[in-house]
């Protein structure tokens, strides 16, 4: 397959499936696209993702990893970052990092208009995800995220 050299971030595809978390999260999920655009190039040590959140839609369960840092990048509307109690307003030109093992977070479109941002993270083998408000831990594996509940059984 021939990877492209360069390609309009807009026109890249959505990911097919809308979320990797097992239900009933990944419903939680709606209004969330991702456009994958690290993956069109093949890369492997990080990802990066065109993502556009509706209004009333997150980013993420509110997530910590034990070993990939994550940057986002907002370049359209105003998001709301949660950071455990901490709220702030993140709008275009705004930017926010995240190192492992650092405090819970995601991004939540509170407004009446789409967010687009731009998120980068690392692909360590070996991370771990909590949530801390939900049941659900997650494992990066060798065939990508593999979740259960906390007291280890599966989904």
């Amino acid at each position: 397959m021939k990877l492209p050299i360069a390609i309009g971030a807009t026109e890249a595809p959505a990911r097919t499936k809308p979320s990797n978390y097992p239900e009933p999260f990944a419903s939680r999920m709606k209004g969330r696209t991702k456009r994958p655009l690290g993956d069109l190039f093949g890369l492997s040590n990080f990802g990066a993702n065109l993502t556009t959140l509706e209004p009333g839609a997150v980013s993420a369960l509110q997530h910590r990893h034990t070993l990939q840092d994550e940057f986002v990048y907002v370049l359209e509307g105003k998001a709301v970052l949660v950071t455990g109690d901490i709220e702030t307003v993140l709008g275009a030109g705004m930017c926010a990092g995240f190192k492992a093992g650092g405090a819970s977070h995601h991004l939540e479109n509170r407004s009446d208009v789409p967010v687009t941002y731009l998120e980068i993270g690392d692909r360590t083998k070996g991370d771990e995800v909590s949530y801390p408000a939900d049941d659900l831990v997650g494992e990066l594996g060798p065939q990508g995220w593999v979740f259960r509940h906390k007291d280890g059984s599966p989904y």
